[in-house]
């Protein structure tokens, strides 16, 4: 197959190019490079069957030739970034899908939707079932990242309705690993980080809201599955292993060497008590289940941001420099 990846130089966009290419696809890799990075992309200097184009998918999805699936990554995915970015970010959960869209109609392509689980908002109900229609402040300071994907999903299942598109709807839960960005505002990066450094562990609220972190390789395995489906979806990807981020702490405070003392900082507006995705859908439909434990995937994540700390202390410019 020939595959557009939208946000193609992002965290999960790029693990994704991944797993296609490894497949034996052929990849077009799309992204402004507003949150994604070329260095996500560094190993396919030289690979045939990778294309990059550099573009703002808000404005156009400049891509000819045959086209056989569009999977939809394009979006700032941090609160620190969609709050620098709100308006791109709705720009791009809106008109960048009906461009995805509109390509996929023309070419008669399977379109991928990377959604969230952010469409829940604050849930009332727990742990989150597709069912849920979700608990979400529209005008909050997050709004313009839950409801631009909440629209993304809206009008997904219009074309699918109207035009019969095939399309694919992934809601997914907080993943990390390799390639996450250090000052992404995420708990993870930020957490290791600062244990890695040696700061104090900053912890939001009492820490007892709650994540399931889902490695980026069981998500990767998820998405592809659904991808090669006949499922429409929406479908959670996650990990339904709950923990605090208190715990959470916790276990980096141990990977550190007990060096960092744990903070408490006020809870931000908006930030959900309480995620879990309810998984069933996806055992049951994609013969999904995401294997890979809390501890190991922060052993197989953490050489990744000690080579990133260690890589920006040499970038440091020194006294009088």
């Amino acid at each position: 197959m020939r595959i557009i990846v939208t946000g193609a130089a992002g965290f999960l966009g790029s693990h994704f190019c991944d797993r296609l290419l490894a497949e034996g696809h052929e990849v077009v890799g799309v992204d402004n490079l507003a949150t994604g990075s070329l260095a996500n992309l560094a190993q396919f200097r030289g690979e045939p069957r990778f294309e990059w184009v550099e573009s703002d998918i808000s404005r156009a999805l400049p891509v000819g030739g045959r086209v056989d699936a569009v999977a939809d990554f394009a979006s700032p995915a941090s609160p620190v970034d969609y709050a620098r970015l709100p308006i791109e970010t709705l720009r791009v959960g809106s008109l960048g899908v009906f461009h995805c869209l509109e390509l996929a109609r023309e070419q008669r392509a399977v379109f991928l939707l990377a959604s969230t689980s952010e469409c829940y908002g604050d849930p009332e109900v727990h742990p989150q079932r597709e069912d849920y229609w979700g608990h979400v402040n529209p005008i909050g300071p997050r709004s313009c990242y839950d409801e631009s994907k909440r629209f993304a999903e809206a009008l997904t299942m219009a074309y699918h309705r109207v035009h019969r598109l095939p399309v694919r709807i992934a809601r997914i839960f907080n993943t990390y690993g390799p390639r996450m960005r250090l000052d992404d505002g995420r708990v993870v990066p930020q957490l290791i980080g600062q244990g890695l450094r040696g700061e104090p562990l900053t912890v939001y609220g009492d820490g007892q809201q709650t994540r399931s972190f889902c490695f980026v390789d069981d998500l990767i395995e998820g998405l592809y599955r659904l991808l090669r489906s006949n499922e429409t979806g929406p479908i959670n990807l996650g990990n339904p292993a709950e923990t605090t981020v208190l715990e959470f702490a916790r276990r980096i405070q141990t990977l550190s060497g007990g060096k960092s003392e744990i903070v408490f900082r006020p809870l931000p507006q908006d930030d959900p008590r309480r995620r879990c995705p309810e998984i069933t859908l996806a055992r049951q439909r994609l013969g999904w289940l995401p294997t890979v434990p809390l501890e190991e995937g922060l052993r197989r994540t953490w050489p990744y941001f000690e080579t990133t700390i260690r890589s920006a202390a040499h970038a440091e410019p020194g006294p009088g420099q």
